[in-house]
């Protein structure tokens, strides 16, 4: 079962899958995304619009904070991708893996390339920018808005065995085999 809860203006959306099937959760029992920088279906902040490509931002990933984990949960992942990009695959901005199960939260711009900002055990894969970091919003001119969508996931597993050279997709496709339950930030931006 799949339940989804927004609140406006406090930059939470959350989405919480019953592995169960056993009825319906309280809300406050879903698990939640929050941020200080990004407000649900809000447009991102220039501190987090990616630096190149002809976008003049920060290019810092947002701080993240979760609760409401389910129990059972081992490590975390979080990503952010646009599923609006002029592509059949869609755009990969950041994936982080390997985020030990006791951390809740990630600081302001812990995408920084090199992982320095990152919780212990926590690492980046490539971005489809082409490294190892967050890779702000940059929509191509002209476009209509990009959902970029940031999503914490609650894994049943401590770690993911993947190769550190894995593309986002494989990626992609060990997580949601693992998934508990899931938290989305959406920040739809226009184009520059």
């Amino acid at each position: 079962m799949k339940r989804v809860v927004t609140l406006a203006g406090i930059g939470l959306l959350a989405i919480s899958l019953s592995t169960t099937g056993m009825g319906n959760k309280p809300d406050s029992d879903i698990m939640a995304l929050m941020s200080n920088q990004i407000t649900n279906g809000k447009s991102f902040q220039s501190q987090q619009i990616y630096n190149q490509w002809g976008c003049t931002g920060k290019n810092r990933s947002p701080e993240l904070r979760w609760n409401n984990i389910p129990e059972g949960t081992k490590s975390f992942a979080v990503t952010m991708y646009d599923p609006d990009v002029p592509t059949s695959s869609g755009w990969w901005h950041w994936v982080v893996i390997n985020i030990p199960g006791n951390v809740q939260s990630l600081p302001l711009n812990a995408g920084s390339e090199g992982g320095k900002n990152l919780p212990e055990g926590a690492s980046m894969l490539k971005n489809d920018y082409g490294f190892k970091g967050y890779g702000g919003a940059c929509p191509p001119p002209n476009s209509a808005p990009h959902n970029y969508r940031i999503t914490v996931y609650a894994l049943d597993i401590p770690n993911l065995d993947i190769n550190s050279n894995a593309t986002p997709a494989m990626a992609d496709f060990y997580i949601l085999q693992h998934t508990l339950a899931k938290a989305v930030l959406t920040a739809p931006t226009n184009a520059r």
